[in-house]
């Protein structure tokens, strides 16, 4: 089945404990495009996240990943085509299993070691991934003995494992020095090339790691949509502004975009 629309999210809300944490929410990524999705702490984020792979379910609404529409799909199934790397994936990892068996767990839905035995297969398909994103060097090696760079790109090529059609980076670049965020961003760009890349969905809270390659940017505030569509339209001096509550300039540079506040 062809899928035109990769998420679809139809006035969706979401509550917990009589508080909405989600209000309202109009969202539609196609194919072909790869979103980055920017907010303050509180702003939703991650909870919108978390409807998108099947973990919370709205309150009101309708959700549709994939071509898929919630309540009349296996979530667990779904799940499969969908890749993540988050920070609390990371802090699931046990970080004494090789690299290579982090990266393998990724095509089993586990974190790690696997009850299923993994083919030679895997073992190939996991050192192609791993050579991809520059880490093959650490096959063989503890994760412990990484530099977090190199464990958020094994993460990434663990989330690869699947195959996946959609990936979603959750602040993928969160503990990382300025060099090493800079290779792992270089290293999306990259793989966003790729004419079988998955629909890429970016979380952060720094304008300026929104790279050329998105296409498109979704603003949340207060758990409301505050703006969404292409990255430049968005991405303006006014629209800043507003959802900081602070007068914001935004600089161009190399086809990136960079916060100010203005005196």
């Amino acid at each position: 089945m062809k899928v035109d629309k990769v998420i679809e999210m139809n006035n969706v809300s979401w509550r917990r404990s009589r508080k909405e944490i989600l209000h309202r929410i109009n969202w539609t990524v196609k194919k072909g495009e790869h979103w980055a999705v920017l907010g303050l702490n509180g702003a939703g984020k991650t909870t919108l996240l978390n409807m998108v792979n099947g973990y919370i379910w709205p309150t009101t609404g309708e959700v549709t990943v994939l071509g898929e529409k919630f309540g009349k799909t296996d979530i667990h199934q779904l799940r499969r085509s969908i890749g993540w790397v988050s920070s609390s994936l990371r802090e699931r990892v046990n970080e004494y299993h090789l690299t290579e068996e982090i990266v393998i767990s990724g095509k089993y839905a586990a974190v790690g070691v696997t009850f299923v035995e993994p083919t030679e297969q895997d073992y190939e398909q996991a050192r192609k991934w791993m050579e991809m994103l520059s880490v093959d060097h650490t096959y063989g090696a503890r994760y412990a003995v990484c530099s977090n760079g190199e464990k958020q790109k094994i993460l990434l090529a663990r989330s690869l494992m699947a195959n996946p059609k959609l990936l979603i980076l959750d602040e993928a670049t969160n503990g990382l020095d300025f060099v090493a965020r800079e290779e792992l961003l270089r290293t999306i760009e990259r793989l966003a090339k790729d004419e079988a890349a998955p629909t890429i969905i970016f979380v952060t809270h720094h304008i300026e790691e929104v790279l050329p390659m998105f296409t498109h940017t979704l603003l949340l505030k207060d758990g409301t949509v505050f703006e969404k569509g292409e990255r430049k339209r968005v991405l303006t001096n006014t629209h800043m502004s507003k959802m900081y509550d602070e007068a914001i300039e935004v600089h161009w540079r190399s086809d990136r975009a960079w916060l100010t506040i203005v005196e």
